[in-house]
């Protein structure tokens, strides 16, 4: 790339900017009718004339209209608009012209706000303030007056966006996919209902990670889960070799179904936390030095007999829900024992999506209970975009946990 032609840097004046401070508070400066907003006024009517001039040079260079043998277009004075800026609100002189063609780019004909005002609320939104709190920030802030009821126009504009990312074309195959869900309120046929809402965090086969989709319901099982599986087959995957889960039900009967060749694995951490939570706080660490026997055993032959071991222990006598619960799991547990360490550290917990919950969490506390499920849907949507830049990441060590799937998933291994 050449390097030695470059756009010369524009510096601000400092000293036009010391004259315009000087003797000035900051209410001068950024108040409601302060310099900031007299700039933003200036520079955009100067931006709205210069879009008039091309819009006039290029109509007389296309030519005069036939249509109506209308004369040449022209300037013919200027209209006033109030539009809402990040500084307030602010009375624009917008040009016109004599044919009425002109509908400039940096505020349309019909448009009341500028972008940035939109974004600004879209993010809050996001961070889990609530209309009624947006719009007290924005009066106390901005000095502009904004309806809960224009902020919810604002923020719904985004469904289409939501709908669109719901739908979107997925990849034909995924190394690892992990699901959780976490719980939220929502309002259906006058009732409020205690709703799963499902995610699915995905690996893609350069180490990065993505989202696949959200799925709501009261219930999970088998039914449930094989609607989720057939809308990833739907959009384009093909194949899963590894799906992470934290004991998910009807889960292993549904993706037999659809991705038959996936090897389930439940989440090795959760089933430790369930074992803890039956053993007293004194005995705790006995029980994690046992059961740390079986997960990292050589093979499935070393854990079972681990687990056998634990079985006939006092520990096993004194808490007898515990080695149930890991014979229930038991087909689940095994597949972990397969791989090499690498491996290992990367699918024996679900916590990367745990922490992605997390977040989600904060943006939906705030609220009592949402009116629907695309409003869940619309306030999980921007939650997870705001955070974007950290799920997004690769994950740590994939160069060798790549090797790895390659070689035990063979041709079935994307490469990326």
């Amino acid at each position: 790339m050449n390097c030695s032609k470059r756009s010369p840097r524009r510096s601000i004046d400092k000293d036009l900017l010391d004259r315009l401070m000087e003797g000035r508070s900051p209410g001068d400066l950024f108040g409601k009718n302060g310099i900031l907003s007299e700039l933003t006024k200036a520079l955009a009517e100067r931006a709205l004339n210069t879009e008039m001039t091309l819009h006039l040079d290029e109509e007389c260079a296309d030519g005069a209209p036939d249509e109506g043998n209308l004369p040449p277009n022209r300037r013919n004075g200027r209209s006033q608009k109030t539009v809402t800026t990040e500084s307030g609100k602010v009375v624009l002189d917008i040009p016109r012209d004599r044919n009425g063609t002109f509908d400039p780019m940096l505020i349309a004909k019909y448009q009341r706000r500028f972008p940035e005002f939109d974004r600004k609320i879209i993010s809050m939104y996001a961070r889990g303030m609530t209309t009624r709190e947006i719009q007290g920030h924005i009066e106390e802030i901005y000095g502009v007056e904004a309806s809960p009821s224009l902020i919810s126009a604002i923020t719904d504009a985004v469904m289409e966006e939501v709908a669109a990312w719901q739908n979107r074309p997925l990849e034909p195959c995924y190394p690892i996919v992990f699901m959780d869900a976490i719980r939220v309120n929502i309002r259906s046929d006058g009732a409020v209902s205690n709703k799963a809402v499902f995610v699915a965090l995905a690996i893609l086969p350069d180490g990065t990670r993505d989202i696949l989709g959200l799925w709501f319901q009261e219930n999970e099982g088998a039914k449930f889960w094989a609607k989720v599986l057939s809308d990833l087959r739907n959009r384009g995957v093909q194949d899963i070799l590894i799906a992470v889960v934290d004991g998910l039900k009807g889960f292993p009967q549904a993706i037999e179904a659809v991705f038959p060749r996936t090897r389930i694995q439940t989440c090795i951490v959760h089933l430790l936390r369930h074992s803890m939570s039956f053993a007293s706080y004194k005995d705790r660490k006995a029980v994690a030095t046992a059961l740390k026997a079986i997960y990292t055993a050589v093979d499935a032959s070393e854990a079972e007999a681990a687990l056998g071991r634990f079985e006939e222990s006092d520990l096993a006598r004194q808490y007898p829900a515990i080695a149930p619960s890991w014979r229930r799991a038991w087909n689940e547990v095994i597949p972990f024992l397969d791989y090499p360490p690498e491996v290992r550290r990367l699918i024996y917990t679900t916590n990367a999506i745990e922490a992605l919950n997390a977040k989600i969490r904060r943006a939906v506390r705030t609220r009592g209970h949402f009116p629907s499920d695309e409003a869940a849907a619309k306030l999980i949507y921007l939650a997870l975009n705001a955070t974007s830049s950290e799920w997004k990441r690769s994950v740590s060590e994939w160069y060798a946990v790549r090797c790895q799937l390659a070689i035990m998933f063979d041709d079935r291994f994307p490469m990326a």
